[in-house]
């Protein structure tokens, strides 16, 4: 053990004297190292963290979860068939009741409408706020974080109540103080008035879109219905299945019964989608598992031509200390150890490059952080970046480092 460590130390060494003694040759051949780290360690990084923002804003929109619309959440490209889609009946209030009862494997069913409209207090009204009209089951399947007062009661849907609760965005725009929303009387669309009973926690922006709430407010759809006709309301109908029911059987139930619900002949095509919010999250892990490969590629070119600049010091390096080489060899040290220290100073070489991508990746960090999207580096990352300058350093050094070790030790003392 204390040989091994001796023989790390000695290879440190003499890597941290060849970069002081050539220091603008040293760190033009680690150039080409420290960008393949970089590229490696900034795509795996950036991608890792978009992805980790998209899945859980997709998480967001409910796990083991369909939305039953008449739209289907597709690509919407040119052969996207709206005309079909357009002219589909809406889903209603009545047929989520009816779902309740026909779908054993639904653990959860919501009715969802919303609109866009206005608010105001006094003199001061905003306008754009997001209106959403939901059932007792939409937290179930939408967790929502109340930051004051209170979320709606049981007895708020029964009876369709006039409160809700408001959007962190909107308590701040008409309050001035997000803190001071609860409790006010805020009057709504069709001259309705509302009572504040909660303030949503800050969400922040999602990237997928989806429930923004922020910039909503949220009351029991008894009492938007009031306000809004359902069906011109982007009527929803939410299902979150069992933990222990397939989303295949899940959608299965669903389908015959929408179909028993509408009264659909066996030979008419489905008037409605089942969209399987789940399915979007492998769809998206799939677009950052092609992009990690697109950056890899990038990488693996900088890498090759790195360990080609590290691979030249090394041959250099070897020239220049063959008379020492030939010493070491005459005094008893064997060929093994002479091609050990060679290869972990070819090694350190590339773990100094890498250090340098690893820098460069820690400032991109930091401006991400400035314009709004925080960009986070895994342990994990950083270690098979380390684990990659050792294998490129080897590689780029076992040619030099056999050639060393090789060396007839009075041949090598000669060329001096």
């Amino acid at each position: 053990m204390r040989r091994i460590f001796e023989i790390l130390g000695s290879s440190l060494n003499l890597t941290w004297q060849e970069f002081k003694s050539h220091k603008i040759r040293t760190l033009l051949s680690l150039s080409g190292v420290a960008f393949g780290i970089f590229c490696i360690i900034a795509v795996l990084a950036a991608v890792n963290s978009l992805e980790y923002a998209v899945q859980k804003d997709i998480k967001a929109l409910g796990t083991n979860t369909v939305y039953i619309d008449k739209w289907e959440y597709a690509d919407g490209g040119n052969d996207y068939p709206w005309w079909k889609y357009v002219k589909r009946p809406d889903p209603s209030y009545d047929e989520m009741v009816m779902l309740k009862k026909k779908v054993p494997g639904a653990a959860n069913v919501a009715f969802n409408i919303s609109t866009t409209n206005t608010l105001e207090v006094g003199d001061n009204s905003i306008s754009g706020v997001n209106y959403y009209g939901i059932t007792d089951e939409f937290s179930n399947i939408q967790p929502i974080e109340i930051q004051m007062g209170r979320y709606l009661q049981q007895s708020d849907f029964d009876y369709g109540a006039n409160v809700f609760v408001i959007g962190y965005e909107v308590a701040v725009n008409l309050f001035g103080n997000a803190e001071k929303a609860v409790g006010q009387l805020v009057k709504m669309k069709e001259g309705k008035r509302g009572l504040v009973v909660g303030l949503i926690k800050k969400q922040g922006k999602s990237i997928v879109g989806g429930w923004e709430y922020d910039n909503s407010i949220l009351m029991p759809v008894n009492f938007m219905r009031q306000m809004v006709r359902e069906r011109y309301s982007s009527p929803i109908i939410m299902v979150q299945g069992k933990e222990t029911v397939p989303m295949a059987q899940l959608k299965d139930e669903l389908a015959g019964a929408m179909r028993s619900i509408r009264k659909l002949k066996p030979t008419q095509e489905n008037d409605f989608s089942l969209n399987d919010i789940d399915a979007f999250s492998s769809f998206a892990s799939d677009i950052f598992g092609n992009i990690n490969k697109g950056g890899w590629a990038i990488a693996a070119l900088s890498l090759v031509v790195g360990m080609f600049g590290v691979a030249n010091i090394m041959f250099v390096t070897v020239r220049e200390r063959t008379s020492q080489i030939g010493l070491k060899k005459a005094i008893g040290a064997k060929s093994s150890t002479i091609l050990t220290e060679f290869l972990l100073e070819s090694a350190f070489l590339c773990i100094m490059g890498g250090l340098l991508g690893v820098f460069g990746v820690f400032l991109l960090t930091l401006i991400s952080s400035a314009v709004g999207f925080t960009v986070f580096i895994a342990p994990s990352i950083l270690a098979l970046a380390i684990g990659i300058c050792i294998v490129v350093g080897v590689l780029a050094g076992i040619i030099p480092a056999s050639i060393a070790a090789r060396m007839n030790p009075v041949e090598a003392i000669r060329s001096k």
